[in-house]
C-alpha cells in the first residue's frame, strides 16, 4: 500500500501542479502561396514555461521570415510569404521546472502549380509518420500492484499501436484479464498490467505504425518481491521421485546447463533450488529465460561443491510442478596439491591468488573466465617450486569475476575474486543478443545519491525513445531497444572513480524474403467497388514484421500502383474514388519485409471502376470583424449535392445562413458573424468529398483577466504609422504616470501598467478619429499557493510519543487552509492543535500514538501539500489484541495494605501509598510474552549539623512503557526536595 500511495501522489501532483499543459490545441492552417501564416498554441503553467517552436526537430529562431510572439497564454509563430517548402508540421514545446508538454500544428500552402502541389504532398507525408511526443516512463512497483505505461503519439492517419514485452506480443504471454490496452483523447495510449507478478518484469515496447512509417519507444518494469507474497505453493512442492531424477556429470571447470520448459497461464513463476535451497544469480550462476522459452540455469566453471540435486519449481495460481536433475562434478585425474581459494578485496587494493601444482616442473596458465592472462604491470605471475601465484595490482570492478589456474593436462583450479567498492552489482563481462531484441544492463551502487554516467565506445549516452536510462534508488538500468548490428561495442558504467564494463555483441540473424499470400478471393458484386481477401502463407515467419501490399494496374498498362498496405489486415475494399480515371483494372497482392519481397498473386477477374468527384478549388479560411458577413466557397469537378457544417452542426438555408449551388460551385454566407463564431470550423461534405476551413472573428471588445501584481498590456494596430490615438479608462482620458506607460511603435499602439491593482479594473478604450476598440480588464487576487513547507521530506517517521509538527507557508497571510487526514477533514482537539502564525500554518500533535500514522494534507483550494507520517513504537512489538493477562511480581516483604493495582483498558497501573525504604526493590509487569522492570529506590534524607530530619515533598512520577508499538503510562511515588519526578531508577 505504501508504494501505491507514492504513485497516487505523483499523479495528483502532475495533474494539479504547475506542469505546462495545452489550453487550446493549434488548428490546421491553410494559407495562400506568398501570404502570411500564423500558428497559435495556448499553453498554461506555473512557473511560466519556456516555449519554443520546432520543425523537423530543428528549433525555429525569431528572425528572417519567422516571428515568434506571445499574447498572454497564447504563443504565436508567424511566417511571412509562405511557399510550398513551408508546408508541413510544426511542434510547439513548453517546459518548466515541473514538466513539459508538446502540441503539433500543420500548415497547408495552396496556389502554386501542380508540380509544387506534388512536392507539397510528399513533404506533408514525410511529416505525418508516427512520432512520440511523450514516451512511456520506466516503473518500479511492489509485487501485486498495478503498473501503467502511458505515451502520447502524433501521426496522421492515427497510428496503429501494439505493445510487446521482451519482444513477444502480450497476447502470447498474458491472459486477457491480466492487462488492458486503451486509447484516450489527445493521442494518449495506455498499457495497464493488473496485479503484477515477478515474471512481469522486463522491457516493454510501444510500436506505432501508419501508412507513412513507424516509431518505437520502450520502458522498463521492475517488480519488487515482498515477504508476504512468498511462493507458498513452491514451499509445499510435491515430493521428488528418486527414480525420475535425471543424472548429469561434468568435469571440474566446465559449464553445466539445465533447461526446464514450462507452459501455463498465468505465466508461471520459477525458482531454481540446489539441495532444497533457492539459488540466487551470481558470478557463476546465471538464471534466465532463453529465446526458445526455456527457463535456464547455467552453472559456470563447476567446482566439486556444486555437486547436488537441482530442482526447477514452477507455480501459478492454478497449481505447481517441478523437475529435478542430479549434478555430479568429477575432479581431474591429476589434482592440485593445494587449490585456489576465493578472495575478497577492496577496490584499488592488491589481490593475490595462489595454488600448488603436483610437481614443480608443471607449468600453469591463468585465466579470467575465458580470457587468457599474460604477465604485465597489471598481472604479476610467480612460480616458486610447486607454488603458482597471480598478483592483480590496482584492482577495479572489471577485475571482479572467476579466475582459473590450468595445468597442461586440462586440470583446473577455480576461485572467485570479489571486489568490494562503489559498484555493488557489476555489469556482465559480455552480453550477446540477436538483432531486433532488447539489450538490458543493470548495476547497483552503494549510495543512491551518486552521480553516474553510461558510455558506449567512450561516448556518453543520453536517453532517447530507443535508449532507456533509468535509476531506481541504488539500481541503474540501461536498455537498448530493438538493437541492430551497429549497436555492438563496449558499454561502460561510471560512478565516481569506479567503472564497470561489458562487451555488447549483436548477432545478425539469417532471414529470407517472406512467402507470398495464399487463397486469394474477390467479390465484385458491389457498386463501383470490389472486395479483395487473402490469407498469410501457412509457414510464413512471425518474428519479422511484414506488410501485405495490394496493387492495381489498368488493362493495357504494365505500371502497377500501390493502393493498400497493412501489417495484419487480410482484406481490402477498393472503390472507384481511388482511381484516377474510368477503366478496367486488374489487382495483385504480395508480402514485403525488410529482407525482400515475396512473389505476386494476381486476382482472377477484372474490375470496372469509375472515379468519384474531386475538389478543383478548396475552401479558404475567412477573417471578418464582429458583425460582418463571412463567405466561404468550394468548387468541385462535377455538379452534386453537398452539406455545410459549423462545428459539426449541419446548416440549413435561411436566417443567418445563405447556402447556394451554382453548377459545381457551392457557397455559404454567415451573416453578422459574432464572437461565438470565432475559430469555428466550417466543413463541406459531398459524395466522397470533404474539406474544412476556419472562421476568425475579430473582437470589437476584448476581455482580459490578470492577477494582482501582474503587468497589464493592452494594444491595437492602426492602419497608418502616424495615426493618433487617445486612451480612456471608464470614459476618462489616461495620462502617462509612474505606473502607466503609453507607447507607439510603428502601427502598434499600447498602454502598459507595470503592477496591476484592484483599482485598475475597468473598461479601457483606444479611440482614433474614425474607429474605437474596447478592453474589459478584470484584476483578480492571485490564487493562494503553498510556497514552502518546513519539513525537507514529505515522508516523515516519528517514534511515539514524540511531538509531531507539520507546517507549511502560504502565499497570503490571511488565507484559510484546511487539514485532512486520510482524506477526512480534521477537527481541533486537546491532542491535535491547528495554529496560524502569519503565513505559517501548523498541525501539532503533542503526544503521538501509532494511530496517528497516515497521510496529512494541507489544502488551500488552489494548492496542497501532502505529508506521509509513520509513527512507530520504541519497544519490541509483543502486545496482542487478545489482551494477555498481566501479572505483577514484587518483593515478598511488601505489605498488602500499601498496594493498589488498577486496570484501565490497555493500561495497567500500580500505586504504592506512602512509600518507605522497605518498598525499595525491582517491580516487574509481566504480560506472558513480554515484561518490563521498574527499579524503585525510596530513601529518607535529612540535613546535618543537628537539624531535625525532615520528610521531602511528595511527587507522583509517571513512567511510560510500551506494548506492540502502543505507549502506556504508569504512576509511582518518589520523593525529591523540589517536588519533581525522578525517573532515573526506571
Amino acid at each position: 500500500q505504501k508504494a501505491t500511495s507514492f504513485i497516487t501522489v505523483d499523479i495528483i501532483m502532475d495533474i494539479l501542479g504547475g506542469a505546462p499543459r495545452v489550453l487550446g490545441y493549434p488548428r490546421p492552417i491553410v494559407a495562400q502561396f506568398g501570404a502570411d501564416a500564423t500558428l497559435r498554441c495556448q499553453i498554461g503553467g506555473d512557473p511560466h514555461p519556456d516555449v519554443i517552436w520546432e520543425r523537423k526537430n530543428i528549433k525555429i529562431l525569431s528572425e528572417g521570415r519567422y516571428k515568434i510572439s506571445e499574447e498572454g497564454k497564447a504563443y504565436l509563430l508567424t511566417i511571412t510569404g509562405v511557399t510550398q517548402q513551408d508546408a508541413g508540421q510544426y511542434i510547439c514545446k513548453a517546459r518548466n521546472s515541473v514538466g513539459e508538454t508538446y502540441a503539433a500544428a500543420s500548415l497547408k500552402v495552396e496556389g502554386e502549380n501542380q508540380a509544387n502541389d506534388q512536392r507539397k504532398e510528399i513533404d506533408l507525408t514525410s511529416n505525418d509518420k508516427p512520432r512520440f511526443l511523450i514516451k512511456p516512463l520506466s516503473l518500479r512497483v511492489d509485487r501485486g500492484e498495478d503498473a501503467a505505461f502511458s505515451c502520447k503519439i502524433w501521426g496522421t492517419p492515427l497510428p496503429e499501436v501494439t505493445w510487446e514485452k521482451d519482444g513477444k506480443k502480450l497476447n502470447d504471454i498474458f491472459e486477457n484479464s491480466h492487462f488492458s490496452v486503451s486509447i484516450q483523447d489527445g493521442g494518449w495510449f495506455q498499457l495497464k498490467i493488473y496485479r503484477t507478478r515477478m515474471p512481469d518484469k522486463g522491457v516493454y515496447t510501444c510500436k506505432a505504425v501508419n501508412s507513412y512509417g513507424e516509431a518505437l519507444a520502450g520502458a522498463v518494469l521492475l517488480v519488487e518481491p515482498i515477504p508476504e507474497f512468498s511462493l507458498s505453493k513452491l514451499a509445499e512442492e510435491p515430493p521428488i521421485n528418486p527414480s525420475k531424477v535425471k543424472k548429469f556429470v561434468v568435469t571440474e571447470g566446465k559449464h553445466a546447463k539445465f533447461r526446464c520448459f514450462v507452459t501455463g497461464k498465468p505465466k508461471p513463476e520459477i525458482i531454481w533450488k540446489k539441495d532444497g535451497v533457492p539459488l540466487e544469480p551470481d558470478r557463476r550462476h546465471l538464471v534466465f529465460e532463453d529465446r526458445e522459452g526455456y527457463y535456464t540455469l547455467k552453472v559456470l566453471y563447476c567446482k566439486m561443491q556444486d555437486t547436488g540435486l537441482y530442482v526447477c519449481a514452477a507455480s501459478n495460481t492454478l497449481g505447481n510442478t517441478l523437475s529435478a536433475v542430479h549434478l555430479t562434478v568429477k575432479g581431474p585425474a591429476v589434482r592440485f596439491r593445494r587449490p585456489l581459494k576465493d578472495v575478497e578485496v577492496k577496490e584499488r587494493d592488491v589481490a593475490v591468488l595462489e595454488c600448488e601444482v603436483p610437481d614443480e616442473m608443471i607449468p600453469a596458465a591463468w585465466y579470467l573466465e575465458d580470457q587468457r592472462l599474460m604477465p604485465s604491470s597489471k598481472y604479476g605471475m610467480e612460480q616458486k617450486g610447486t607454488r603458482r601465484r597471480l598478483t592483480i595490482h590496482n584492482v577495479g570492478m572489471d577485475d571482479d569475476g572467476v579466475y582459473l589456474c590450468e595445468m597442461p593436462d586440462g586440470a583446473k583450479s577455480i576461485a572467485e575474486l570479489a571486489v568490494k567498492g562503489t559498484i555493488v552489482c557489476k555489469l556482465p563481462r559480455k552480453l550477446e543478443v540477436l538483432e531486433g531484441e532488447n539489450a538490458a544492463f543493470c548495476v547497483e551502487v552503494e549510495n543512491d545519491e551518486m552521480e553516474v554516467h553510461w558510455f558506449k565506445d567512450g561516448l556518453m549516452l543520453h536517453e532517447t525513445h530507443q535508449t532507456i536510462l533509468k535509476a531506481f534508488g541504488k539500481t541503474h538500468i540501461l536498455v537498448f531497444v530493438n538493437v541492430a548490428c551497429h549497436d555492438s561495442g563496449v558499454v561502460t558504467f561510471v560512478a565516481g572513480r569506479s567503472k564497470s564494463s561489458s562487451r555488447l555483441k549483436v548477432k545478425a540473424t539469417r532471414h529470407s524474403p517472406p512467402i507470398c499470400p495464399a487463397d486469394v478471393k474477390m467479390d465484385i458484386d458491389r457498386p463501383n467497388s470490389a472486395l479483395f481477401s487473402w490469407v498469410p502463407a501457412p509457414n510464413s515467419q512471425t518474428t519479422t514484421r511484414s506488410m501485405f501490399v495490394l496493387e492495381r494496374a489498368e488493362i493495357g498498362s504494365q505500371e502497377w500502383q500501390k493502393c493498400f498496405t497493412s501489417e495484419t489486415v487480410t482484406s481490402a475494399e477498393v472503390s472507384g474514388d481511388s482511381v484516377p480515371c474510368e477503366g478496367d483494372y486488374r489487382f495483385r497482392v504480395c508480402c514485403v519485409n525488410k529482407y525482400g519481397r515475396s512473389g505476386h498473386v494476381e486476382f482472377p477477374k477484372v474490375v470496372h471502376l469509375v472515379p468519384g468527384p474531386k475538389i478543383h478549388k478548396h475552401l479558404q479560411g475567412c477573417e471578418v470583424m464582429e458583425g460582418e458577413d463571412a463567405q466561404f466557397s468550394i468548387e468541385l469537378s462535377a455538379p452534386m449535392v453537398g452539406t455545410w457544417f459549423l462545428n459539426s452542426s449541419q446548416l440549413q438555408h435561411g436566417g443567418r445562413y445563405s447556402v447556394q449551388l451554382n453548377q459545381a460551385k457551392h457557397s455559404l454566407v454567415i451573416h453578422e458573424a459574432g464572437t461565438a463564431d470565432d475559430t469555428a470550423e466550417i466543413t463541406f461534405i459531398a459524395n466522397g468529398v470533404r474539406d474544412s476551413a476556419v472562421l476568425k472573428v475579430k473582437h470589437l471588445e476584448s476581455s482580459k483577466r490578470v492577477e494582482t501584481g501582474d503587468a497589464i498590456v493592452l494594444y491595437c494596430e492602426v492602419t497608418h504609422p502616424f495615426a493618433k490615438v487617445t486612451w480612456f479608462k471608464n470614459g476618462e482620458k489616461l495620462q502617462v504616470s509612474d505606473g502607466l506607460n503609453i507607447q507607439s511603435d510603428g502601427k502598434m499602439r499600447r498602454i502598459v501598467i507595470q503592477s496591476a491593482e484592484a483599482s485598475d479594473s475597468g473598461v479601457y478604450t483606444c479611440q482614433t478619429s474614425g474607429d474605437v476598440i474596447k478592453f474589459n480588464v478584470d484584476v483578480e487576487e492571485p490564487p493562494v499557493r503553498i510556497i514552502s513547507h518546513c519539513e525537507p521530506e514529505v515522508e516523515l517517521t516519528h517514534v511515539a510519543p514524540e511531538r509531531l509538527e507539520l507546517c507549511c507557508e502560504v502565499s497570503q497571510a490571511d488565507a484559510p487552509v484546511r487539514w485532512y487526514k486520510d482524506s477526512l477533514e480534521v477537527e481541533e482537539s486537546p491532542n491535535l492543535i491547528l495554529e496560524v502564525d502569519g503565513a505559517q500554518r501548523r498541525l501539532v500533535i503533542p503526544l503521538t500514538t501509532v494511530s496517528d500514522t497516515g497521510e496529512y494534507i494541507c489544502d488551500t483550494e488552489n494548492d496542497s501539500v501532502a505529508f506521509l507520517v509513520n509513527i512507530t513504537g520504541k519497544y519490541k512489538d509483543t502486545y496482542s489484541k487478545a489482551k494477555p493477562p498481566v501479572m505483577l511480581s514484587r518483593p515478598k516483604n511488601l505489605p498488602d495494605k500499601l498496594e493498589s493495582f488498577a486496570e484501565d483498558g490497555i493500561f495497567r497501573r500500580l500505586t504504592i501509598n506512602s512509600p518507605t525504604p522497605n518498598d525499595s526493590g525491582k517491580y516487574t509487569c509481566d504480560a506472558t510474552d513480554d515484561k518490563i522492570d521498574f527499579q524503585v529506590k525510596v530513601s529518607v534524607q535529612g540535613k546535618t549539623k543537628g537539624n531535625p530530619c525532615k520528610m521531602l515533598k511528595k511527587a507522583e512520577c509517571e513512567f511510560q512503557f510500551c506494548f506492540s508499538s502502543q505507549c502506556f503510562r504508569s504512576s509511582s511515588h518518589v520523593h525529591q526536595e523540589n517536588g519533581t519526578c525522578d525517573s532515573r531508577g526506571v
